[in-house]
């Protein structure tokens, strides 16, 4: 990573805006934190199926493929979600948009902890549950929009903290079922849910000057989608942002399985893997600001091939298959803030919601794709190493392709 992230700074002058260089700071730090809760929170409803994967599937009798299809609803939901939620960001603000997602995600949160009890009516909820996933797409407009080029892999990093609602979800939701009932953990997010719907609605604000796109929605978003650097950036995005919501959704499932752990355990591990990837989330974008996202990019996926080939000999959970799982979850997660340092260099201010949307359903649909080829993996052979071998493959594809298409693909000065 010894180049400057100088040589990487080529942008158009209009993706500076007026906020990002003359707002006070304070409102700019203001909208950060505003939008890393937003996302936490939303996050952390969108989460609340996957820890309680086994107990449904005995509850209601499911097969392991089933059970994956159930945690899987909402990952891709929320993450095609983002297309629309996205584009409606660059349109209205999020000052209006994250009151409305917040708002609206209460609604599949009851339905699924009251009255769901049946698989079709749980695949019902969890379709609606995934409107969670989409509060990312409103999110990273509103932080890029306060900051300038120079800051925005660290901001946008921070801001990438609200991943974290997963390890949220990970840490209480058995716990908060096993000592205090089933709707227990459904009604602590309603009622985070409705608090920051409040909240964003009283305070946070649109950066002036915001660049407002011209034209219909279907025009913008295809407009968008044949941009080149979507494409890359889609690409970069699934397989790590990807790698990081099919451990968050799945990691449970997979070592009840394969180490017999109980679900408690499971869902402890898993929230020391989420809470891992949440930190280095901001190391990944401030790394990228020092000196470039391409080279932090080529070194994480290189990393998650090698951890990736270490855990698919399924050894010892203690201390090699931990030592595999935290890697794979550091590299993972920097290398998602990487990814968006990079969105922040080459999307065109008035398209940074509509390049987020896309580039982040990109990385919901790489989080849905791997729990169900681990799910079918496990049932007909009865372990994971080659769900987990395909990983590593895809790893070191992706760190080529990194090195290759995308480095050559940024403009020099």
């Amino acid at each position: 990573m010894a180049e400057s992230q100088r040589g990487f700074d080529a942008r158009p002058a209009s993706a500076v805006t007026a906020a990002a260089t003359e707002a006070p700071r304070g409102l700019a730090t203001r909208n950060l934190v505003l939008a890393m809760l937003g996302f936490m929170v939303n996050f952390w409803a969108w989460a609340l199926i996957s820890p309680l994967g086994a107990a449904y599937r005995e509850r209601l009798h499911l097969s392991v493929f089933q059970q994956a299809v159930l945690v899987a609803v909402p990952v891709v939901v929320g993450s095609i979600g983002r297309i629309p939620v996205g584009a409606l960001t660059d349109r209205v603000g999020a000052r209006v948009m994250f009151p409305i997602v917040t708002s609206l995600t209460i609604l599949p949160v009851l339905f699924v902890g009251f009255v769901a009890d049946t698989f079709p009516l749980m695949l019902i909820g969890g379709f609606f549950l995934g409107l969670g996933g989409t509060a990312f797409a409103v999110g990273v407009p509103l932080v890029n929009s306060w900051y300038a080029p120079a800051r925005r892999g660290t901001a946008l990093g921070i801001f990438g903290i609200g991943m974290g609602g997963t390890a949220i979800s990970a840490f209480t939701t058995v716990r908060l079922t096993d000592k205090f009932g089933p709707h227990t953990p459904f009604l602590v997010v309603t009622v985070a849910l409705v608090a920051y719907a409040i909240a964003s609605g009283l305070l946070v604000r649109d950066a002036p000057g915001r660049v407002i796109p011209q034209g219909s929605f279907l025009s913008r978003t295809w407009a968008t989608a044949r941009l080149p650097a979507t494409a890359q950036l889609s690409v970069l995005y699934a397989v790590g942002f990807g790698g990081f919501v099919a451990f968050s959704v799945y990691l449970p499932t997979y070592l009840i399985n394969a180490y017999q752990l109980v679900p408690g355990d499971a869902a402890l591990r898993t929230a020391g893997f989420v809470v891992l990837a949440v930190a280095m989330r901001p190391v990944g974008g401030w790394l990228s600001d020092k000196y470039n996202p391409v080279s932090v990019l080529v070194v994480c996926f290189t990393a998650a091939a090698a951890l990736a080939v270490l855990a698919s000999f399924e050894i010892e959970l203690l201390p090699a298959g931990t030592v595999a799982f935290l890697g794979l979850a550091a590299s993972l997660g920097a290398s998602a803030g990487a990814t968006f340092a990079l969105v922040a260099i080459l999307a065109p201010a008035n398209k940074v919601g509509a390049v987020t949307g896309i580039v982040g359903a990109a990385g919901g649909l790489g989080g849905f794709v791997p729990p169900l080829v681990m799910g079918a993996v496990f049932g007909f052979t009865g372990d994971y190493s080659l769900g987990l071998a395909l990983l590593a493959i895809v790893c070191a594809g992706t760190a080529l392709f990194t090195r290759g298409p995308v480095r050559r693909s940024i403009p020099a000065r």
